[in-house]
């Protein structure tokens, strides 16, 4: 596969790769799939501090959630709201993606290399993509809300015990469960198509987020089944991390997201020239005395 690096003047040079010659997509087996889940854990057990401090976030929503839950009786679309965190997940992991990638080759990083990808060339390729599935986020929550409202009517659930009780015993109640599950599944394969490898490929080879979701659609396509397979566990895995208020996603969220960086590695075929980190510069001392003339140089 071939690509080009523009470069004038200071400006990084950024592969660029045209429509039609879209990096290679490799077929892979459902035991490729362990494979990567058992690397994504060597990784999070080499990096246990810095992949809880970047899952940190999902106990907090989780936690704010229940909060929610108790004081404005939302109580409906608190599994909705854990589902669609599988929706985020892929965006919110690319702190994870830099750790892996450093880690694969030969560093070691630390939680501040994370924030590199605050300064990768594809940013705003990243962004745009990760508003698309914050809107695919928000989209399904107000699904669901319709379908337990065209259930349920608008009365509030207050209780737990009883929201299970009016969900499990009662017809509206499974008519929610098969609608929000079949609607929820079409949201779920919506975001695996255009973002299973897409975050990974955008932090590797800078590629444009219309391309990093061709990529990604023609993974699944390669791959149906395992590509399933790995929705399947994902689901199942940030179902069982939901559970104990959400704290399990401290450890089922970097194991996945360091997992799919291995995943891409499996899937997508390497660059055949990779993207190369211009050095930076020593920077110069800096004296108190000279601060007036320091602060105008800095600001050309």
């Amino acid at each position: 596969m071939s690509s080009s690096y523009p470069s004038s003047g200071n400006t990084l040079p950024v592969p660029v790769y045209p429509a039609n010659d879209l990096p290679a997509v490799r077929r892979i087996q459902m035991s490729d799939l362990s494979t990567c889940l058992r690397k994504g854990w060597d990784d999070f057990t080499a990096l246990p501090s810095h992949a809880i401090i970047l899952a940190l976030i999902y106990p907090v929503i989780g936690l704010i959630v229940a909060r929610l839950i108790h004081g404005y009786s939302v109580l409906p679309l608190l599994f909705p709201l854990a589902a669609g965190f599988a929706l985020l997940g892929p965006f919110a992991a690319i702190g994870l993606y830099e750790l892996s990638r450093r880690r694969e080759a030969g560093q070691n990083p630390t939680a501040s290399d994370a924030l590199h990808v605050l300064s990768s060339p594809s940013l705003g390729a990243m962004l745009a993509l990760g508003l698309l599935l914050m809107v695919l986020f928000a989209a399904w929550v107000t699904t669901a809300q319709a379908i337990y409202i065209a259930c349920f009517g608008y009365a509030p659930a207050a209780r737990i015990p009883d929201f299970i009780g009016m969900v499990l015993t009662t017809r509206q109640g499974w008519t929610l469960i098969l609608l929000g599950c079949g609607v929820g599944l079409m949201f779920a394969i919506v975001a695996l198509c255009i973002s299973v490898v897409a975050f990974p490929l955008m932090l590797d080879r800078h590629a444009s987020a219309g391309q990093a979701m061709t990529v990604s659609m023609k993974a699944v396509a390669e791959n149906p089944q395992a590509m399933m397979a790995w929705g399947l566990i994902v689901a199942i895995l940030l179902v069982l991390g939901s559970l104990p208020l959400f704290l399990g996603l401290a450890v089922v969220v970097p194991v996945l997201g360091h997992a799919t960086w291995h995943l891409y590695r499996m899937v997508v075929e390497p660059a055949t020239q990779p993207y190369r980190e211009p050095a930076q510069p020593p920077r110069e001392k800096r004296y108190a005395a000279d601060f007036p003339v320091n602060l105008i140089s800095w600001l050309r």
